[in-house]
């Protein structure tokens, strides 16, 4: 028991710890784009799944959270790319998941339904299974050793038929504006010009899979 207490006592320090040196570090200003649900064209089909997931989201993007590296918890006042998906997720009763993008990664490829795709057109047969709810996955999005460096969530088509996708970035765009945070984005491929590769897409295990 001792040892249980004295462990828990490590982790509260730890946690207080991190929260501390994040509360330090100068934040970036947030540059988010919340959007309202009746934007999402297709959104009153979805599964009842996916709409809370989706509007979980959604609300996470009105909190005007900017992007901070490390960080899985709006607490903190902004989050990472895969810290947000891991805190989205477990809002969403899914624990003990990896907390970066190459683990979720293996982890869809593992348990869920991952598409792999070498197009960088939409209206490639790659995209046929695509649907609202699933991850999106990068690779070579910054300089790293992990095969994996991006991961997104899949929104759906607004009124003009344009994809959108949630999560954080120090970088992508809404509608031609640059973001920076938790916020909305356009759903882009790359040109293929550089090193970002979109490798991918898959329904969530124990939550979206069917």
């Amino acid at each position: 028991m001792k040892k249980i207490a004295i462990i828990s006592g490590l982790n509260i320090i730890v946690a207080s710890f991190i929260s501390i040196s994040y509360a330090k570090e100068k934040l970036s200003v947030a540059i988010t784009q919340p959007i309202p649900i009746k934007q999402l064209v297709d959104y009153p089909a979805y599964p009842p799944v996916v709409k809370t997931l989706i509007s979980n989201a959604l609300k996470l993007s009105q909190m005007n959270l900017t992007y901070l590296y490390g960080s899985a918890d709006p607490d903190n006042k902004g989050m990472d790319c895969s810290g947000t998906m891991y805190y989205l997720l477990n809002e969403s009763n899914l624990h003990n998941l990896p907390r970066d993008a190459d683990g979720l990664f293996a982890w869809v490829e593992k348990n869920g339904k991952l598409y792999r795709v070498t197009s960088n057109d939409f209206n490639s047969s790659e995209f046929s299974k695509l649907n609202p709810g699933d991850l999106l996955f990068w690779s070579g999005t910054y300089a790293t050793n992990h095969s994996i460096t991006h991961v997104m969530l899949y929104l759906g088509k607004n009124q003009k038929g344009e994809r959108l996708m949630f999560g954080a970035s120090d970088g992508r765009t809404y509608q031609g504006k640059k973001m920076w945070g938790v916020s909305v984005f356009d759903f882009q491929l790359p040109n293929g010009k550089g090193a970002q590769r979109f490798v991918g897409y898959s329904c969530i295990p124990e939550l979206t899979c069917i």
